[in-house]
């Protein structure tokens, strides 16, 4: 069973036990508003045409994060593409990985509501643009 927790939670993970911390939505959500000092490696490309499976996520991640027993929280919108991620990157072998649940905007419930407090509601320390060194682009540019 992987191991989920709240945005403030995540946030001390990394700020004081030095946790690395990637966020795993689009390229634009990212740029929109992310924790501060996040990596961006997407799960999903989202577009004019829907969301697409990110075919090099894993690829990019391993080449970024070699390190296998390294701590990593991952994050996304609301906590499902986060989980998602972190079952495949179980699957090749990381063990340090640990779920936000609640994401940058929340868990909300049928009506739309706010249940678990994302990242952003929190207000936690975040940043916009594509993060320089820390953007997609860049990361999937290591070699």
């Amino acid at each position: 069973m992987p191991r989920r927790v709240s945005a403030r939670d995540a946030h001390e993970l990394v700020s004081r036990e030095q946790h690395l911390l990637v966020d795993v939505r689009s390229v634009t959500e990212f740029e929109a508003g992310h924790p501060a000092g996040a990596l961006n490696i997407p799960w999903m490309h989202i577009d004019a045409r829907g969301r697409t499976p990110n075919e090099d996520f894993v690829a990019v991640f391993e080449r970024v994060l070699p390190d296998k027993s390294a701590k990593i929280v991952l994050t996304c919108q609301g906590g499902n593409r986060s989980l998602q991620a972190l079952h495949a990157l179980e699957a090749r072998g990381y063990t340090g990985l640990v779920d936000q649940r609640a994401g940058w905007g929340g868990v909300r419930d049928g009506f739309g509501q706010i249940t678990d407090k994302g990242w952003q509601a929190e207000g936690l320390p975040s940043d916009t643009g594509a993060g320089d060194e820390r953007s997609y682009e860049s990361l999937r540019a290591r070699r």
